[in-house]
């Protein structure tokens, strides 16, 4: 088990961040990776093609459809969806592995995968579902990346209204009306998790110290 700041082991957790395409959770992602220790970035494995400055192994892991396939047959995967068409998964052992040592891992994934790592691990999930402020500031935000299609675009937008029919199944809402205070309210939500009693599985030895050094 990793230490806490306060010198208590406690065991990892599974920090879920979804939202409709262009709501901010990329973003968001990225920012708490770069500002907060302890944290680990999932890496998805996916079927899709690679865009411009992506990193295979880095953003995603790109592979076939036979090996996604194989993957999830052989139980490899935590969680696995399909979106646009194109499949992505979670690869099971490196979560494990970070969770095992108390490292806290982050996902960007969608409420499909979100659902299946609940079923299979409630206790170590806190999820967080990012909404945008307004229809129109999402569509802006989709035109801005220049990324995509006006068509593929089109399809996002039919799909938020999908995505967001979810939003109660999560354990926090989040309204990205700016990054930098969605931002802190993110941070304030993994802070305070990561404090929870019973992931802190060393405050009973600490309290115990404690007890032993006011009886001297």
């Amino acid at each position: 088990m990793a230490e806490s700041f306060d010198g208590v082991d406690r065991r990892g957790l599974m920090f879920v961040l979804s939202s409709p395409s262009g709501a901010g959770k990329t973003t968001l992602s990225r920012l708490l990776i770069e500002r907060m220790g302890g944290l680990k970035m999932s890496v998805s494995a996916t079927t899709r093609s690679m865009r411009p400055g992506e990193v295979d192994g880095r953003d995603y892991f790109f592979v076939d459809k036979a090996k996604f396939e194989e993957m999830a047959k052989q139980g490899e995967l935590l969680e696995w969806a399909t979106v646009f068409d194109n499949r992505y998964g979670t690869p099971r052992r490196p979560v494990e592995e970070a969770l095992a040592a108390g490292q806290d891992v982050l996902f960007d994934i969608d409420w499909q995968g979100t659902q299946q790592l609940r079923e299979k691990a409630r206790a170590d999930v806190v999820s967080v579902f990012i909404l945008p402020p307004s229809a129109v500031d999402l569509e802006k935000r989709l035109h801005s990346r220049a990324q995509d299609s006006d068509e593929i675009i089109r399809g996002r937008m039919s799909r938020a209204s999908h995505e967001m029919s979810h939003w109660a199944e999560y354990d926090y809402i989040v309204i990205n009306y700016d990054v930098d205070e969605a931002f802190a309210e993110v941070q304030s939500i993994l802070k305070a998790e990561r404090l929870k009693r019973e992931r802190r599985v060393g405050l009973t030895g600490f309290v115990r110290k404690l007890q032993q050094q006011l009886e001297q």
